[in-house]
């Protein structure tokens, strides 16, 4: 090689790396805590895991805590006390709290108003005055069940459905619903019988018994962490299959799709999804520079109709085809 040669080579080699440093250190990610408020193989959090990732993955380091709250309420101080633990040493630029016992056990002992460190909620059913929110730090995404979306749909599917009973584990989230259509029931085209929040298998099958009694439908919501004769914590599940043999042959709605997936006729669901992704674009933007206070508190718009094929045929339902149109149709899952 010639030396006008070898020169121009040596030049080359030191422009490419004076571009090459500068644009790898500013593609180094940033760091996100994400703190559940349930356990990792809960369906809604990893619904909402699954939004998140797709927007954070390829421009962010994830981690994840889970406070396994819905098998272990007692438990959550001590979980949240370590999430903050891990917030500490991880040092995130910023942190996503999913569902409700986060907001309470984590983000506000912890974080509101306490660190610079943007907060982006998603999954809380609450009203934002329960937890102080918005606040300097925080914004984020509302849940809102779609129920009167829900009861008009089942009604479709069966008109002679006036009355609807609602069973869902005694819980945060349970005070949430019952708030919820406390403030929405004059407006849902079936009226409430009762509401129950069954703590035990024994009184989730009581519970459901009574309804079965007073109601021609029945509206199933989370019912993970109820506890057997053994003291054990339930899953989602075995808590459906348990509410619907005790309702007997009458239809139920869902409140989340893989619920109809377990036996529920139908659901007009909301989806952890929209939330994951919605507060990860919330918590980008904070990251980008605009503060947390331009950046206005929202929630769930989008609804999936979800239709289980299995109860259609038990039930001898035979749907006009636009009701299934667009429908999501799944089968019972054994």
């Amino acid at each position: 090689m010639s030396r006008v040669k070898f020169c121009h080579h040596i030049v080359s080699v030191i422009f490419c790396f004076c571009i090459i440093v500068p644009q790898s250190s500013h593609s180094a990610p940033f760091k996100v805590v994400v703190v559940m408020s349930y356990e990792d193989e809960f369906p809604w959090c990893k619904d909402i895991k699954e939004g998140i990732d797709a927007v954070l993955n390829d421009s962010c380091d994830i981690r994840y805590f889970y406070m396994n709250t819905k098998n272990d309420l007692a438990g959550g101080v001590k979980k949240a006390a370590e999430a903050y633990s891990f917030y500490q040493k991880f040092q995130p630029d910023g942190v996503i709290a999913a569902d409700d016992n986060a907001q309470s056990m984590f983000v506000v002992p912890y974080l509101k108003d306490k660190v610079k460190t943007p907060v982006m909620f998603c999954g809380v059913n609450a009203e934002l005055k329960k937890y102080g929110y918005p606040a300097a730090n925080v914004s984020g995404i509302l849940e809102r069940p779609h129920f009167s979306e829900s009861f008009a749909f089942a009604q479709q599917l069966v008109p002679s459905i006036r009355t609807f009973g609602f069973i869902i584990k005694e819980s945060p989230t349970g005070q949430a619903h019952l708030s919820q259509i406390q403030r929405e029931s004059e407006s849902y085209s079936a009226e409430l019988t009762s509401f129950m929040m069954p703590k035990t298998v024994k009184e989730l099958v009581t519970m459901t018994e009574e309804l079965r009694a007073t109601s021609d439908t029945l509206f199933i919501a989370s019912l993970a962490g109820i506890v057997d004769d053994s003291g054990d914590p339930i899953s989602e599940k075995e808590g459906v299959k348990i509410a619907l043999k005790a309702f007997g042959n009458k239809p139920a709605i869902g409140d989340e799709g893989y619920t109809v997936k377990y036996g529920a006729l139908c659901t007009v669901v909301r989806t952890g999804q929209e939330q994951g992704e919605t507060a990860a674009r919330m918590l980008m933007k904070a990251l980008s520079g605009t503060p947390v206070s331009d950046i206005p508190t929202t929630q769930n718009h989008k609804g999936k109709r979800v239709i289980n094929a299995t109860v259609i045929k038990a039930l001898g339902i035979k749907p006009r085809p636009e009701i299934l149109r667009g429908a999501e149709l799944v089968r019972t899952e054994e």
